[in-house]
């Protein structure tokens, strides 16, 4: 828990003393991660002509088939159950599993080409699509949204990049997933709010002051302070000193700042904008996000699933513990379908939608071919992703996959063009330099990735 009312208040412009912090209480204990907030630019609620981006993570790779790009006239064995239905644009159809969608497709735009080489489990997925590249010798690449906060800053007491509800947990691969800032450093990872915001009484963990603390716990908040003041001299000869007083500086001005509660003050919305997004986790989580791009927030991730094993996902296997494909449509589909047209009108009512970038996008795709247990296995073959907002044109498709959806057939896209198409976006040259490991600077994106000139 956090105290801000302590008796001797901390002296923050000139430096806050890890006597004075603990105040406030541990940051571990927080379940949140905080970003960098040097080289802030401080604009008012956002509007200062940036770009900013919301990503939503479809953890379990959802069926470019039985989603954004069906195949009618392919054998049953392929096509699958459903019907492709007209959206709101001319000549773009999308499965009816996704009503809603539909009628909003101007909004977005379908990239059905999407591809990549390397294994084909969920891991590696998760990090091609958030970073643009493959994890290799040791080096993990930043998430485009800490590149993006190294870069930029966060807004005035803002982080740069939050990510809802929670990282991405064990997906099979036990491999890095890519939503942390990687060789950038921990003062570049986003700030992870770790809780469900669709709980009853929700609250950001520990981000508001306690009503009271006992005597138990002040004993051994003393015993603390105690100890810390005793073990100085060694601290601040350690590497790690100045980083780790930074952060506990900024957790301080996040956790004191009353912008910083309002924009996750989620329970402030009227219950007709929270029924609209639906009242999921994932529902919820996109209505933060808004609230906090409104607030001035540079990116948020929304992570729809922690895993592939605990709840019924993307991932359709078939056979447990997975879901098959009839399973998802009734309750994965519409989850997405309801929350994330919600979240594009939202955006476009209250004038967000054209400096506000909102990609949908999973790891990888499905097999064709419907298997024995009524499902799909993994495919990073082809797929679909959605992205429009900022300056993304929506209506669109670009790309397309074979007749199979196997493989594809035109423009084919790799995740570092994602990336750089996400870049030039936020309005960076995607081969802008970074300060890679062994000082060895690397690009934003891939020497040999551009941004997908269609979508602009």
């Amino acid at each position: 828990m956090i105290r801000l009312d302590a008796a001797r208040p901390a002296t923050f412009c000139d430096g806050l003393t890890r006597r004075d912090f603990l105040h406030a209480g541990a940051v571990a204990p927080l379940g949140l991660t905080l970003p960098a907030f040097n080289r802030a630019k401080v604009a008012a609620n956002g509007k200062d002509g940036d770009i900013n981006c919301i990503m939503l993570f479809l953890v379990g790779g959802p069926s470019q088939i039985d989603t954004w790009d069906p195949k009618p006239n392919a054998p049953a064995e392929i096509r699958g159950p459903f019907k492709p239905i007209q959206t709101n644009v001319a000549g773009t159809q999308i499965s009816e599993i996704f009503p809603e969608l539909a009628k909003h497709a101007d909004k977005f735009s379908i990239v059905r080409s999407v591809y990549h080489t390397a294994t084909a489990v969920h891991d590696t997925g998760h990090q091609m699509m958030q970073t643009g590249r493959l994890f290799t010798g040791g080096i993990e690449h930043p998430h485009v949204g800490c590149a993006l906060g190294y870069l930029k800053g966060g807004r005035g007491e803002l982080p740069a990049h939050v990510l809802l509800p929670k990282p991405i947990g064990r997906t099979g691969g036990n491999l890095p997933h890519g939503h942390t800032a990687g060789y950038l450093g921990k003062p570049y990872d986003p700030f992870i709010l770790n809780a469900d915001p669709n709980a009853p009484g929700f609250k950001v963990p520990d981000l508001l002051p306690p009503d009271y603390i006992t005597g138990v716990r002040a004993e051994r908040r003393q015993k603390l302070r105690e100890a810390v003041d005793g073990a100085t001299a060694a601290f601040e000869q350690n590497a790690a000193a100045k980083q780790l007083d930074d952060n506990f500086a900024l957790a301080y001005k996040l956790m004191s700042s009353a912008k910083a509660r309002e924009a996750f003050a989620l329970e402030k919305e009227p219950d007709k904008t929270r029924d609209r997004y639906g009242r999921t986790r994932f529902g919820q989580s996109c209505l933060m996000a808004r609230r906090l791009v409104e607030a001035g927030v540079r990116f948020v991730t929304v992570n729809m699933f922690e895993t592939v094993f605990d709840e019924i996902t993307w991932d359709i296997h078939g056979s447990r513990p997975f879901t098959d494909i009839e399973e998802m449509a009734k309750q994965v589909a519409p989850n997405f379908d309801r929350a994330y047209t919600a979240l594009l009108t939202d955006l476009a009512d209250r004038g967000l939608l054209s400096n506000t970038m909102v990609v949908a996008l999973g790891e990888f795709g499905r097999t064709p071919k419907v298997n024995p247990a009524g499902g799909r296995d993994h495919h990073p073959g082809v797929w679909s992703i959605l992205m429009g907002g900022g300056p993304l044109q929506g209506g669109r498709v670009v790309g397309a996959s074979d007749e199979l959806g196997y493989v594809p057939k035109a423009r084919p896209v790799t995740p570092a063009e994602v990336a750089a198409t996400l870049y030039r976006g936020l309005g960076f040259d995607p081969h802008h330099e970074l300060p890679g490991p062994q000082n060895r600077p690397l690009p934003l994106a891939d020497y040999n990735a551009k941004p997908i000139a269609e979508l602009f």
